[in-house]
């Protein structure tokens, strides 16, 4: 359950736009908010916080507002501990350049290191963006059921009224090499069993979630993980794509991309990641 959000703010032209966006998101929730300022406080800038709050949406619960100095992935993260953050919202690049991508953005290093849910914005808004198709994994993996059904709760909240649950499945799991008819036909059938083990599969955790009014459509996908899935969101035009939390976070997976290092250095879309 999200019972605290977070949402690191920069006094930049799209400061109005994260902090009603990360209203919105605290309200569907149903979450109290609190924002942190990475920066020195002073008498304008507080202000100019005020004047924003005022033309905001209404905030159903409180709204705790801290200002410190520091390095911002330092601060952002020693606040996510401090105040037992849930969700942790942050403005990130759609496409990093190739600099960044083995440096680090600040959206990059706080998704790797956050002890929770982290929400990436791409390209946030004061007035909402209908969200018409949310994409969430369907990977075999134990965190995959609890994101299943972060991904639901968010269709619910959001008046979402289509899912998409993608597998995706490693081509080496085929285990056929095509050389003729036989084992054109052989890999054929062997990708049909696959394909049904997987919606099988999927389809057992659909049962324990309230899937009620909403469209829910199973795709699976042999391809790389990560790239496979956010090129999909890409093409399907998909609002928000939710996905695990990584579980590798090395030097090797900046070196040769893992999962989500695909879908980080160029975000087809806003990203939830569930921890």
């Amino acid at each position: 359950m999200t019972k605290k959000i977070l949402i690191g703010l920069a006094f930049s032209p799209n400061l109005k736009a994260n902090l009603h966006e990360g209203i919105r998101t605290a309200n569907m929730f149903d979450a109290e908010l609190i924002t942190v300022h990475v920066g020195k406080k002073d008498a304008t800038k507080e202000k100019d916080l005020q004047n924003i709050l005022k033309e905001a949406p209404t905030l159903q619960k409180n709204l705790k507002t801290i200002w410190e100095e520091g390095d911002p992935v330092t601060v952002i993260l020693k606040t996510c501990v401090a105040e037992r953050i849930d969700l942790l919202i942050i403005g990130a690049l759609q496409k990093e350049n190739l600099y960044k991508y083995y440096v680090g953005s600040i959206a990059r290093k706080l998704t790797r290191k956050a002890p929770c849910s982290v929400f990436l914005l791409i390209k946030p808004s004061v007035e909402r963006v209908p969200c018409k198709h949310i994409v969430v994994n369907g990977l075999e993996d134990e965190k995959t059921p609890e994101t299943i059904k972060y991904a639901f709760d968010a269709a619910n909240n959001l008046g979402c009224k289509r899912v998409t649950i993608v597998e995706e499945i490693r081509p080496t799991e085929l285990d056929v090499k095509v050389s003729d008819d036989k084992t054109l036909k052989e890999a054929t059938l062997n990708k049909e069993r696959i394909e049904q083990r997987e919606d099988l599969r999927v389809r057992s955790i659909l049962k324990d979630i309230n899937t009620n009014d909403i469209i829910v459509k199973t795709q699976s996908i042999f391809g790389k993980r990560g790239y496979s899935i956010g090129h999909y969101a890409k093409v399907k035009r998909a609002d928000l794509l939710v996905m695990n939390k990584p579980q590798k976070t090395g030097v090797l997976d900046r070196i040769f991309p893992h999962d989500l290092e695909h879908i980080l250095s160029e975000l087809p879309t806003d990203v939830l990641i569930v921890k």
